[in-house]
């Protein structure tokens, strides 16, 4: 498998416009949703006066998150109108006043009333044992007065509803648009290098660690990471190549490596205290075995897998090379001119997003007409997600590493939590198309485009 291009694309002045209000706004139309809504309720029930304006704050809870992430609204009187939009059973606690909802079933609704709340950013969680490691936090940022600011402008999923008019509305959602791609510090992905042995064994050094991370302008949170990037460098090894991965764990609690999808002895498949000790803080472990076959794979923790994994410890293991189906090679795809992973995460500290970035910061891909492109998804969310390219219909080539009999055609492909999908894409079109997860609460509210969005952009 080739090298995955994470560095930005450079765009002309004239792209970004193109990008802004051209072929880019065709693309995006149809992502059109306003799930969320932020607004002040001035209601004179009970004889109240205009200072006793309670602002009511709408929030969706589902798996694994709580939107929006970080509505902003002025001090005072405050309540929250908590929705159980997912499919298991689900709270909304907010530690620092002592305020929390019953335990709520799908599909219901409780106000939970904060009381007059003054400048401040305080925390809301699920309580619900597990939840909250797994991504279901918010931050609730109270200003000293006057209205809500209705979001940053960077697709935070703040929805400021009934407060905003449609030409506010239309000016934040093309203000984000024209935003992409932004720059965030840290580049996730790349090739790991080896180090090869006297006897050809190729050893890799793995370190996991917590660093800062910047998911998207602004935005920076505790990352678990390998070697300190999500997703973690690739592993690429050859058929029959004797592997050597030497882990230094630099984290705050025990953890292992399972090489999900690749075949490898028993006592190194990474599941303690099974097949191994976990290793601890400061410790070390090396995992050795011979790459038997071809495979598309993962290499993630599997101790405390439920944060650590979806706060970013996990990397594409590739062994081989990827066939071209000859029955697709007369329709052209007799060639790749270019190789991407596209690593999905929904949960943990990253949080909705591709390849440990969220939009605007997400990277954008190029191509020119003709051109061929295999795609690798790999999901280490907690969610299925069905990704969606607006321009060519994909052919999947293979699932989990293996190569099926027969290509299927795929405009929208799921890939549940742990899949490998690979996809061959070919540049029909020239414009600039929107790339995204087809759950629209994933991809867009109404102050505009955030999470699992990027863009493909294809020249002539």
């Amino acid at each position: 498998m080739g090298t995955v291009g994470h560095t930005m694309v450079s765009m002309s002045t004239q792209e970004r416009s193109v990008l802004g209000w051209g072929a880019f706004a065709v693309a995006i139309a149809a992502l059109c949703l306003s799930l969320f809504g932020l607004r002040n309720d001035t209601s004179a029930s009970s004889g109240a006066t205009s200072g006793d304006a309670v602002t009511v704050v709408d929030v969706k809870l589902s798996e694994f998150m709580v939107m929006p992430s970080m509505p902003s609204v002025p001090a005072g009187r405050i309540t929250l109108r908590v929705t159980n939009a997912g499919t298991m059973v689900h709270n909304l606690s907010v530690p620092a006043l002592s305020k929390k909802t019953a335990d709520l079933q799908p599909g219901s609704t409780a106000e939970l009333d904060l009381g007059k709340v003054g400048a401040g950013t305080i925390d809301m969680l699920c309580e619900i044992v597990g939840h909250a490691a797994s991504g279901m936090k918010a931050q609730l940022t109270v200003g000293s007065g006057g209205s809500g600011s209705g979001g940053s402008g960077t697709g935070s999923g703040v929805d400021t509803g009934g407060a905003m008019s449609w030409q506010q509305m239309d000016k934040m959602m093309a203000d984000v648009a024209l935003s992409f791609p932004a720059k965030t510090a840290g580049i996730g992905g790349g090739i790991l290098e080896p180090k090869v042995l006297a006897d050809g064994t190729k050893e890799f050094d793995v370190t996991a660690e917590v660093v800062d991370w910047e998911v998207s302008p602004g935005k920076k949170v505790k990352a678990w990471t390998y070697n300190g990037v999500v997703p973690a460098p690739e592993i690429h090894v050859n058929v029959g190549d004797k592997v050597k991965i030497v882990l230094t764990n630099n984290l705050p609690e025990s953890t292992s490596i399972h090489f999900h999808g690749i075949r490898v002895p028993n006592q190194m498949d990474g599941v303690d205290p099974y097949t191994q000790a976990p290793v601890p803080p400061g410790g070390t472990f090396t995992y050795e075995f011979t790459a038997l076959e071809p495979a598309v794979g993962i290499y993630h923790s599997h101790h405390d897998a439920q944060v650590q994994v979806p706060n970013g410890l996990f990397g594409g293991f590739f062994i081989g090379e990827m066939p071209l189906p000859d029955v697709l090679k007369s329709k052209g795809y007799d060639h790749v001119d270019e190789k991407v992973t596209m690593v999905l995460n929904d949960s943990g500290t990253i949080g909705l997003s591709l390849n440990g970035k969220s939009f605007p910061a997400t990277q954008p891909y190029t191509m020119h007409l003709g051109d061929v492109m295999e795609v690798t998804y790999l999901n280490e969310g907690l969610m299925a997600h069905p990704m969606h390219l607006h321009q060519p219909v994909g052919w999947i080539i293979a699932k989990d590493g293996v190569p099926l009999l027969t290509p299927e055609p795929g405009d929208t492909i799921n890939i549940a939590p742990g899949e490998r999908y690979t996809v061959l894409y070919k540049a029909t079109d020239i414009g600039v198309w929107a790339w995204h997860c087809h759950i629209l609460n994933h991809a867009e509210t109404s102050t505009g485009m955030f999470g699992m969005v990027t863009a493909l952009i294809v020249k002539a």
